[in-house]
Order: structure tokens, then C-alpha cells, then sequence
């Protein structure tokens, strides 16, 4: 028996797994589960080795130049059956990398998380400033690129986002006149819809060239410019006063070690009375390091932090954490929808770029799926403020302004055209 299939083995209880080695032997791992699709996969030469070293980085690497075939299923298919069999909350380890991986991992990890000012535009733009085409193929019509709110499982990735949006602003409670700054503005469809809804002027800050170009289009097209504006600079730079501070997957690209700059940045730049709402992916459980596919090939210089590092960042401080939310299941039913909308949109996106650019943007998808379904993964809400009257004492008023915004789902609004 080859020594991948001792791996298999181990990793493969429930579940059909065939596995065609270049060889031309064949193996079935595991038995049948009517939760779990039966997946065959062929692997040519060096594919069995790469796993070996690193079931992540050898797996992804191998299914992108296509010395790992999927002939019965798809990845998501095959990263569900694997880790559907190594769940987060069974602790078991056999999906980890061998020793010298894992401490390979760990100093590319501690390089990398060393997110400096002149190393954050670099990063960012290693993902952000793909072309536009992609991201309006596979996310909403809003183009919101983070975890959606799903009241309902069954709720439509529109609606969803939507629905993401009221949630946040509604734990903003921001009123008349306000100044608020979004930091990390994406396309800017949150602080246009801040804007849209409460009449606030807003200041949305990025370090993507593309994004900050789409974003400005956009408040141009709706006539808001003056009230909605949109700058390319780095968090740390930013001047002035705000009431309120909103940020909404930014954090993952901030970095450990700058996780103190970035909370002390942030009260610097709120009124006495301010109030801020951090969204983030985090772990549930301790900190960790990155995986060497993600740091490669999606996010350099990323890093999801745990609940204990965030708090690390802010205490001694002097701002009041008013509320902490774990959502655990929503960015699953996001990322499956982003999956489903790729794959629906694949000679697009091999047009745009080329196949293998295709598997590896589904394998992310895919593996990020999972990774909320089966692994460690959730997302935070946290709300602070400086003062401690600022917000209501009770979780009251969150949900009436909530509902007060929340539309039915032929009444979402788009403002892309």
C-alpha cells in the first residue's frame, strides 16, 4: 500500500473515497454516508508526494495544474468529505502538515504578518485589483465582498447582504449629522448605503486602486459625491474627528502586530462619544498561523485572528467592547453561494484569465466553505465606544432599527448599473 494511502486511511472514515493512483491501482477509503458525495479522484505523477508534505499547499497545488483530477464529484465535493471525517471540534489531526511544513508555515507566517504601511497597498492589490468582471460574476449586485447576514438560510445572497448591511447599521446608531469613517471600503456599498439611510456624511478609505475607482464612479452616478467620498490612503494616515467608525473585513489584512496601532488609530479618531463596529473573520479557538495556500495565492500578508488576540489589541485602551456577536454559519451559506455562481460561471472566468486560475479560485472557495462548515472559523461583530453612555444599556434598539431598515427582498436596491 502506497504511503498516501495509509493517509487516507486515517483521514477517511465516513464516506466514499476512490482514489486512481498514476500507477494505475485503485483504492476506496471510507463507507458510504448519505450526508457525504462519493468523490473518485486520479492522481498523476507527484501529486501523492505533495499531499504527503502538506495536504493543503500539495492538494491545492496539485488540483490547479491538474495532476489531481476529480472524476466523480468536485472540490467541494472532496474538501467535504475530508473534512466532514477531521472536524474542528474532534481535534483530530490527520489533515495537518508534516513538521517541517508546519514550521516552514510558521516563519512564512511571522514574515508576512508584519503588515507594514509599505506593504499594505502590495497585498491588497494582489486581490482586490483583479478585474472587476470576475467579482461582479460571482458576488451580489451591491458587490459586497464579506460575510452576508442570512435571517434565513433559504434567503437569497442578495437579500442576505442586505440584510448585512441593516444589521451593522443598525449597532451604529448613528443620527443626523454624523461624520462616519469606513475603513476598508471595498466598492463602496456600505458607505453609500450609510449614507442612503441615515443621511450621514461618510469617508471611505482603501489601498485598492480598483476598488477605490469603482467606488468613486459610483457616489458620481447617484449624485453624492459631496456627501460620500472615497480616498486611497492607508488607515493609519487618516486626520479628523468621526462619530462613528465602521470596518468590515479589513482586519484580516492588519496583522498581529499591528493590531495595537490599528485599535489605538481608531480611538484616536473618534469623538468622545464615538462608536465603532469591527466585522472580521476570527478562530474560535486559539491563535495559529495561516495556511501556505492562502499566503501564496489569496491573501499575502493575511491572518485570521483569534477572539483572545483581538482583545489583546485593544485593552488598557480605554474603550468600553459594548457588545461582541459570533455569527457561525453565515459566511458558509455565502461562501456555497459564491462557489455555485463560479462554477455557473466558469468560461468567463477561463476567458479572463485561464483555467488554472479557475480551479484555483474555486479550491479557495471551496476550502473557505469548509473551513466555516467543518473547521474553526467564524465571524466577530464587536462594537465599542468610548463612552460608556453613548448606547442604549440594552440590545434593544439594535433590533427596532433593524427591522425599521430591513426591506422586502424586490425592494433591495442596487447601485451598480
Amino acid at each position: 500500500m502506497a504511503l498516501i494511502d495509509h493517509f487516507f486511511a486515517r483521514a477517511v472514515k465516513r464516506g466514499d473515497l476512490t482514489v486512481l493512483h498514476a500507477d494505475g491501482t485503485r483504492r476506496n477509503f471510507g463507507e458510504p454516508d448519505a450526508a457525504l458525495k462519493p468523490v473518485t479522484l486520479r492522481l498523476a505523477p507527484g501529486a501523492a508526494s505533495a499531499i504527503m508534505r502538506d495536504p493543503s499547499l500539495g492538494a491545492a497545488e496539485a488540483f490547479m495544474d491538474g495532476r489531481l483530477t476529480i472524476e466523480q464529484g468536485d472540490i467541494l465535493d472532496l474538501l467535504m468529505l475530508m473534512t466532514s471525517n477531521n472536524r474542528w471540534e474532534d481535534a483530530t489531526a490527520a489533515l495537518e502538515p508534516k513538521p517541517l511544513a508546519r514550521l516552514a508555515n510558521a516563519v512564512k507566517h511571522r514574515i508576512g504578518r508584519y503588515n507594514m504601511a509599505r506593504r499594505s497597498q502590495r497585498n491588497v492589490a494582489h486581490h482586490y485589483d483583479l478585474s472587476r468582471r470576475l467579482y461582479d460574476l460571482f458576488l451580489d449586485a451591491d458587490r459586497q465582498y464579506s460575510c452576508a447576514y442570512f435571517t434565513d438560510p433559504a434567503n437569497s445572497l442578495e437579500r442576505a447582504q442586505a440584510d448585512k448591511k441593516a444589521h451593522i447599521a443598525a449597532k451604529l446608531a448613528i443620527e443626523p449629522g454624523m461624520k462616519v469613517l469606513d475603513i476598508g471600503c471595498g466598492w463602496g456599498g456600505m458607505a453609500l448605503y450609510l449614507h442612503e439611510k441615515t443621511g450621514a456624511e461618510v469617508l471611505g478609505v482603501t489601498l485598492s486602486e480598483e476598488q477605490l475607482k469603482v467606488a468613486r464612479e459610483r457616489a458620481e452616478v447617484l449624485g453624492v459625491s459631496d456627501k460620500v467620498r472615497f480616498e486611497l490612503i492607508d488607515y493609519r494616515a487618516v486626520q479628523g474627528q468621526f462619530d462613528r467608525i465602521v470596518s468590515v473585513g479589513m482586519f484580516e489584512h492588519v496583522g498581529t502586530p499591528q493590531f495595537r496601532t490599528f485599535f489605538r488609530k481608531c480611538r484616536e479618531l473618534l469623538t468622545p462619544e464615538g462608536v465603532m463596529l469591527l466585522h472580521t473573520i476570527g478562530r474560535a479557538g486559539a491563535p495559529g498561523v495561516t495556511d501556505a495556500f492562502t499566503l501564496k495565492y489569496i491573501f499575502p500578508g493575511g491572518y485570521i485572528p483569534a477572539l483572545s488576540e483581538i482583545a489583546r489589541g485593544y485593552e488598557g485602551l480605554r474603550m468600553f467592547p459594548t457588545d461582541i456577536e459570533v455569527l457561525r454559519l453565515h459566511y458558509a451559506y455565502t461562501l456555497k453561494a459564491w462557489y455555485d455562481r463560479t462554477v455557473a460561471a466558469h468560461d468567463e472566468i477561463v476567458a479572463l484569465y485561464d483555467e488554472r486560475f479557475f480551479r484555483m479560485w474555486t479550491f479557495y472557495l471551496a476550502g473557505s466553505y469548509v473551513a466555516f462548515v467543518n473547521g474553526g472559523l467564524v465571524n466577530y461583530q464587536l462594537q465599542f465606544s468610548r463612552s460608556r453612555t453613548a448606547l442604549p444599556i440594552t440590545r434593544d434598539y439594535m433590533a427596532e432599527a433593524e427591522q425599521a431598515l430591513r426591506m422586502p427582498e424586490g425592494q433591495v436596491q442596487r447601485h451598480f448599473g
